[in-house]
C-alpha cells in the first residue's frame, strides 16, 4: 500500500514518478543515482518533493542573478551596449529613475518628465514597485548607481518569493503530480528572464487562482485572478476557457462566482486610482493601445521583410479579431472534443494565442506561458525543446538590440539573425500549442490523464458528467464516470438552442 504522502487526496490515486513514466526525466535522473526505486518512500523524511523543488527554484533564480551581475557591476550605467552584449538587461534600475521612485514621485499622481507622462503600469505592479521603493533605505546622498543596485536587489528579492509561490502552487495544484513543478523550477528561460521586468508578481498571482479553483474555491480563484488582472492585463483570459467548461458541465453557478469574485477584486483595487488620478490610472491603457509595433511580434516580422510599416490602429484591430477567431476555435475545440479538455489545457492555449497575436513580445512574456505549460504539457521533452527555443530568442533580441546600438562596430545578430530567432520562438509556441491540441483530441496521448485523472486541476470540473456539447461529440466524457442524477448533457440542435424535450 503506498503511503500517504504518495496518495492524492483527492482522487486517491498513488503520486506519478517522471522518472517512471518519461524517459527525459529518467536519464536526467542519473545525474542524482537514477530513477526511484520500486519500493522507495518519497514522501518520507524532511525532503518531500514541494520542499525539493522550492530549494530548487531559490537555486535557479539565484543562478539567473549571477548571470546579471555584469550589469549589476557596471553594464547598466555605462552605455545601453554592454548590457546587451552580456544579455543581462532588466528594466527595474532603469525606471527606477525613469519613473520617478528615485525622487520621490507617487505613482499615477505625479507627472513624470519626458514623453512617458505617468506610470505605464497597472495598479497593482505600481504599488509592488512603489514598495520596493520604499524598501529601497540607501540615503539620498549615496550615488545614483548605488540606489539603482539596492532597487534592483530588494526587487529580486520580492520577485523570488514570487517565483516560491508559483512552483508551491504548480506543485500543489495536481495533486498527484507534485514534480510536475520542477519543470518551473528547473525552466532556463524562468531563471533568465526572473528579473527583466516585474511579471512574476501577476504570474504568482495567476498560479494561486489556479491551485485554489483545483480545490474548489470558485470563489477564491476570481478574486486572485481579478487581483493578477490588476497587475498585468493577460490573467483575465482565464475566465474564457472556465465559462467554456463550465457550459459544457453545467456548473455556470461556479463560474458566476469566480466572475463576481475577479470584477470585484479588480474594481476595488483600480476604483480608488480611478478616481483619485484618473489620467495617471488610464495610462496603462492608452499606452497599450498606442504603442507601435514591437519587438518579438510577427507583425515586426512582416514589417522588416516587406519593408512597408502598418498602421498601429490597423495592427490593433488585426490583432483583436485573430484573437477572437483563436478564442473561437478553442471554444468549439472544448465544446466538441470527445472528452472535456483539462482546464489547464484550455488557459494554455488561450494565453498563447494572446502572446503569438500581440504586436509585442518582450523576453520575459514567457514567465506568463511557462507554469501553464507546466500544467498542460507535463513532458520533459517537449518542454525542454520549445525553453531551447524561448532561450534562443532571449539571445537573440539582446544580441539584435547590441547590433543596433554599437554604432559602426555592428557588434551583435543582424537583422537576418534577430528573426530567425523570432521564427523560432513562434515555431516553438506554436509546436506546444499542437501538442496541446492532440492531446485533447486523443485524451488517450494526455500524460495527466495516463494513471485515469480526468482534470486534477479542474476543481468541481474534476468527474464531472457534460450537460452541454456540440451535436455528434459522445458524452459524457469525464473519464468514463456515470453521470448524477437528474438527466443526461444537453445537446444543441442545429438551430443553435436545445432540443424541445
Amino acid at each position: 500500500m503506498p503511503s500517504p504522502e504518495e496518495t492524492s487526496a483527492h482522487q486517491d490515486r498513488p503520486v506519478v514518478r517522471p522518472t517512471r513514466q518519461d524517459e527525459v526525466a529518467a536519464a536526467g535522473s542519473e545525474l542524482i543515482g537514477g530513477p526511484v526505486g520500486r519500493w522507495a518512500r518519497t514522501g518520507a523524511g524532511p525532503l518531500t518533493p514541494v520542499r525539493v523543488m522550492v530549494l530548487v527554484a531559490i537555486g535557479m533564480f539565484a543562478l539567473g542573478m549571477v548571470q546579471k551581475v555584469p550589469c549589476y557591476d557596471w553594464a547598466w550605467f555605462r552605455g545601453a551596449s554592454s548590457q546587451y552584449t552580456h544579455a543581462c538587461y532588466s528594466d527595474i534600475p532603469h525606471l527606477y529613475v525613469g519613473r520617478g521612485f528615485a525622487d520621490g514621485l507617487i505613482p499615477y499622481a505625479d507627472r513624470l518628465n519626458g514623453d512617458m507622462a505617468y506610470l505605464e503600469y497597472p495598479v497593482l505592479t505600481g504599488l509592488f514597485m512603489q514598495v520596493a521603493a520604499w524598501l529601497t533605505l540607501t540615503p539620498d546622498s549615496d550615488p545614483m548607481q548605488q540606489r539603482e543596485q539596492m532597487y534592483w536587489m530588494v526587487n529580486a528579492g520580492m520577485l523570488m518569493v514570487c517565483a516560491v509561490v508559483i512552483v508551491v502552487c504548480v506543485a500543489r495544484t495536481h495533486r498527484n503530480r507534485p514534480w510536475d513543478g520542477l519543470l518551473v523550477a528547473l525552466a532556463p528561460a524562468f531563471a533568465l528572464t526572473a528579473t527583466i521586468n516585474w511579471d512574476l508578481f501577476a504570474v504568482a498571482l495567476t498560479a494561486a487562482a489556479m491551485l485554489m479553483w483545483s480545490r474548489g474555491r470558485a470563489l477564491a480563484f476570481g478574486i486572485l485572478i481579478g487581483l493578477a488582472t490588476a497587475a498585468k492585463l493577460y490573467p483575465v483570459l482565464l475566465l474564457g476557457p472556465l465559462l467554456v467548461l463550465c457550459l459544457r458541465a453545467g456548473r455556470l453557478r461556479d463560474f458566476s462566482r469566480a466572475l463576481f469574485g475577479a470584477v470585484a477584486a479588480w474594481l476595488v483595487v483600480n476604483v480608488p486610482v480611478m478616481l483619485a488620478a484618473p489620467e495617471g490610472w488610464k495610462k496603462f491603457y492608452t499606452f497599450s493601445q498606442e504603442r507601435q509595433i514591437d519587438y518579438g511580434s510577427f507583425w515586426l516580422l512582416i514589417t522588416q521583410r516587406t519593408g512597408k510599416p502598418i498602421d498601429v490602429s490597423t495592427v490593433n484591430t488585426a490583432s483583436v479579431l485573430l484573437m477572437i477567431v483563436l478564442c473561437a476555435g478553442i471554444a468549439g475545440l472544448a465544446l466538441s472534443a470527445r472528452r472535456r479538455p483539462r482546464f489547464a489545457q484550455l488557459v494554455f492555449l488561450v494565453v498563447a494565442a494572446f502572446v503569438l497575436t500581440n504586436k509585442v513580445y518582450s523576453p520575459q512574456y514567457v514567465l506568463w506561458l511557462i507554469p501553464l505549460a507546466a500544467l498542460a504539457r507535463p513532458r520533459w521533452r517537449d518542454f525542454l525543446i520549445w525553453q531551447a527555443c524561448e532561450v534562443a530568442y532571449f539571445l537573440g533580441i539582446w544580441m539584435y538590440l547590441a547590433y543596433t546600438t554599437s554604432g559602426d562596430k555592428h557588434q551583435g545578430l543582424p537583422q537576418e539573425g534577430y528573426q530567425v530567432a523570432v521564427v523560432l520562438h513562434l515555431l516553438g509556441t506554436l509546436y506546444l500549442c499542437a501538442l496541446v491540441v492532440r492531446d485533447i483530441l486523443m485524451s488517450e496521448r494526455d500524460p495527466v490523464r495516463r494513471d485515469g485523472s480526468d482534470d486534477p486541476s479542474g476543481g468541481v470540473l474534476d468527474g464531472a458528467p457534460d450537460r452541454v456539447a456540440l451535436a455528434g461529440s459522445p458524452r459524457p466524457s469525464a473519464g468514463d464516470r456515470e453521470p448524477v442524477a437528474g438527466g443526461g448533457p444537453v445537446e444543441w440542435g442545429a438551430a443553435g438552442g436545445p432540443p424541445a424535450r
